[in-house]
């Protein structure tokens, strides 16, 4: 059977995401080894941006609908598909096409919602705490009562990094750009959280402040979705013998390292990409995918989500993360799921 449904499909590549247009598409039944899935949530992520703007390092045909993780309820079974049922409770991936109010998914890109997650926290979680899962583990092999610094703390992956690094028994430092945001942070267990933005908009410096909270030469691991200036300050407050991980460039700048204090001080300045490690290695993004849902269906980890748009409001859940008003993470919500309350 043939499904009419919607979904927000770009259809030029442009700088302006708000170009995107909300679409009448055709869905047919789910074919061998898939699942057909009514979206309730999908998680909005800076690659959503990227793509529609042609900036993000995998680009799809045209047209496409953005937007990678989602979760929702099964309604159609294809064939050679074991494990899943019609009205399971599902969390899945995609590199692109979940701003769609129903679609086809491999069945092998499909768990069950973890524990009692509600449906946009369990959109919320894979992307994030996968990134910070990787990187804290084993690209930064963070270590107990290790202080970790966590820039763009108020953001998405910088708040499952957080997370992460007290789960694992770190001293936490976060930084941001606003005290509200900030309050967030501590609320959900950083130790300290750091304003590094001045009146006038501009960063400030961090270094003496992170000296004097950590008793030492600086923070042990230094995690970087921001770089720019941000990275040039880190530098200068990495404890001897730390690690800076690499993220992302959110501030717009590839900041250039000072190799001479990675001579001086013996650290490491370390990039990953978490995606890719499963990629190349599947069997270890296997191993990396299966320990953190199950701290997820454990409970031991707690996505926030401040905002919920509809469908029909997608280009606003957009703007919102464009314009870095989101803490935590913002969804696009379909299908009649409405978030209950901030945070939810």
């Amino acid at each position: 059977m043939v499904r009419e449904t919607r979904a927000y499909r770009c259809h030029a590549i442009s700088e302006d995401i708000g170009s995107i247009t909300l679409d009448s598409v055709l869905v047919e039944d789910p074919g061998p080894g898939e699942v057909q899935i009514n979206v309730k949530a999908c998680s909005v992520n800076f690659p959503d941006l990227l793509m529609i703007q042609g900036k993000y390092q995998f680009k799809p045909n045209l047209p496409f609908a953005p937007g990678g993780e989602a979760s929702g309820d099964v309604i159609a079974v294809g064939s050679e598909v074991s494990g899943l049922k019609e009205g399971d409770r599902v969390v899945f991936g995609s590199r692109h096409g979940c701003f769609a109010e129903t679609l086809n998914v491999s069945a092998d890109a499909i768990n069950p919602i973890p524990g009692s997650m509600t449906y946009a926290k369990a959109a919320s979680y894979g992307t994030a705490y996968q990134t910070a899962y990787v990187a804290l583990t084993h690209r930064g092999n963070l270590q107990r009562d290790e202080w970790l610094m966590v820039h763009g703390a108020t953001g998405g992956v910088g708040m499952a990094a957080v997370d992460i690094g007290k789960y694992l028994g770190a001293r936490v430092i976060g930084t941001g750009g606003t005290d509200a945001k900030l309050a967030v942070v501590k609320s959900r267990g950083a130790d300290e959280v750091i304003n590094y933005t001045q009146a006038d908009g501009s960063l400030g410096g961090f270094r003496d402040r992170v000296k004097s909270i950590t008793g030492t030469g600086g923070a042990d691991v230094i995690y970087d979705p921001v770089g720019g200036d941000v990275f040039d300050e880190s530098m200068r407050c990495v404890n001897w013998g730390g690690r800076i991980l690499t993220i992302g460039f959110t501030s717009g700048r590839w900041p250039q390292a000072a190799v001479n204090l990675i001579l001086i001080k013996q650290i490491a300045v370390i990039g990953v990409r978490a995606g890719e490690v499963g990629r190349r290695d599947p069997q270890l993004g296997r191993k990396f995918h299966n320990e953190l849902y199950q701290l997820a269906n454990e409970g031991l980890i707690d996505p926030y989500v401040c905002a919920g748009f509809p469908l029909e409001r997608a280009v606003d859940a957009m703007r919102m993360l464009e314009n870095r008003e989101v803490v935590g993470k913002c969804v696009v919500t379909m299908n009649g799921y409405e978030l209950e309350t901030s945070g939810v």
